[in-house]
């Protein structure tokens, strides 16, 4: 065992390919840069000796920016657009829902301004997404949404809107920084402010590379991250090192075939930020009950002790417990279900999957959906002392003694309804069953 974890604590393959990525610029969904992203992911999967390394294109809308702004009597603010958010200009009284519960969109809002915090209360029992505030906004007859950065920097955030089935979002929205919303709610609350969006939404593709270790197995385990980012920065944390993981792990893992029962199949999606496309386009293209596990990368290496959520299958947990204790290592695991990452496509069908990321100590994404989103602020050691334990959690995974229960979709429909997350799948569209 020792001389491939010496490898991987030497190794650079994953931290060169996390410069690679970041250094191309613009990975938005369905850009060119994706497109070379996901080439050269395909590329160094191939060179780490992953087989039938191969892209997968899909049709998505596509979004453009350019330029937005949220205009009041003493001048122009700073904002950013929302992806997916449609063009136009409007003008409406400015109302500050705080932190956009649920319960504070309970009042008149009709052709109004609402602006919302990117968090949640510290009391508060779940994470409450960007588009569930959005659509609490539509659903309420506001005319535009302000989404305004909680964590402090003059950084204002992004994130998209609209759904798969609708794409394109029903009214305007923008991001501010903490410190533009505090001077608008301080100073404009209650008064009329104009929103506007500028923007282009062509027709596009973005694709999915795909990859095969081990035997040539019917059923798989699903190694996942996802290759698009934001515009508006490097998207290092969210997700360059999610895809560094996975070709650090193919690494890892192609030298320790011999070691593998079951197939692991790569798949590092497009186009997650607009709606989780990429997975979605692929859980709809393969027989589930041949998907063991997956074991998707999506915030990793942004802090040094990993976070695991095992959506409620005792397998899963289990096997993460088996690794914490072979390598005498702390992993974080929540039980909860965490419906907001490429996971999802299949957790919801009852397949067993994780969602791999970070502890913080925070429920927020920190720099992330920010320009301050930057490789400085992640370190090549906790890659490499991550991918360790996440190259035995595959293994592990991967062996014929292991067997994670599939759950009942019925199942995973009521953990959300007892972990209040229903109500926001609703308001979002995003309800399956």
């Amino acid at each position: 065992m020792s001389d491939w974890i010496g490898e991987t604590f030497t190794s650079d393959i994953g931290w060169d390919h996390l410069e690679t990525l970041v250094d191309i610029g613009d990975r938005m969904a369905g850009s060119e840069g994706e497109r070379q992203a996901a080439e050269a992911t395909r590329d160094a999967l191939s060179a780490v000796g992953a087989r039938d390394t191969r892209l997968k294109p899909f049709d998505i809308q596509g979004w453009v920016r350019d330029s937005s702004a949220v205009a009041t009597d003493a001048g122009s603010e700073a904002c950013i657009a929302l992806p997916r958010s449609p063009a136009g200009e409007v003008t409406g009284e400015l109302v500050d829902v705080g932190y956009g519960l649920p319960e504070d969109f309970d009042r008149d809002l009709e052709g109004t301004v609402v602006m919302a915090a990117s968090n949640v209360p510290e009391w508060y029992d779940r994470f409450l997404h960007r588009r569930e505030k959005y659509y609490h906004a539509v659903e309420g007859g506001a005319a535009a949404f302000v989404f305004r950065n909680h964590v402090e920097g003059c950084l204002a955030p992004t994130g998209s809107v609209g759904t798969p089935e609708a794409p394109i979002g029903d009214i305007p929205a923008v991001g501010v920084s903490k410190e533009v919303g505090a001077r608008l709610s301080r100073r404009f609350e209650g008064e009329e402010v104009t929103v506007r969006v500028d923007c282009e939404t062509p027709d596009a593709t973005s694709q999915n590379v795909r990859a095969d270790l081990g035997p040539d197995t019917d059923e798989a385990v699903l190694l996942t991250s996802h290759i698009d980012a934001h515009d508006i920065a490097e998207g290092a944390s969210d997700n360059g090192a999610g895809t560094a993981m996975v070709v650090e792990l193919a690494r890892a893992l192609a030298d320790r075939e011999s070691e593998l029962d079951t197939r692991v199949h790569v798949v590092c999606y497009g186009a997650e930020e607009v709606g989780l496309l990429g997975s979605g386009y692929d859980a709809t293209e393969r027989d589930l009950d041949d998907v063991t596990a997956v074991v998707n990368n999506d915030g990793v290496g942004v802090a040094r002790t990993l976070k695991a959520y095992t959506h409620g299958f005792d397998g899963l947990q289990e096997a993460v417990d088996i690794v914490a204790d072979r390598f005498d290592h702390p992993i974080e695991t929540t039980p909860r279900l965490g419906p907001h990452s490429d996971h999802w496509q299949y957790v919801k069908h009852g397949v067993p999957g994780y969602h791999l990321t970070s502890h913080t100590g925070s429920a927020d994404r920190g720099w992330g959906h920010t320009r301050a989103d930057t490789l400085d602020k992640l370190e090549a050691r906790t890659l490499r002392e991550q991918a360790v334990l996440l190259t035995e959690l595959v293994v592990h995974l991967a062996d014929e003694g292991t067997s994670v229960e599939h759950r009942a979709p019925e199942a995973i429909a009521a953990q959300l309804e007892a972990e209040d997350y229903a109500e926001g799948l609703k308001v979002t569209g995003d309800w399956p069953y």
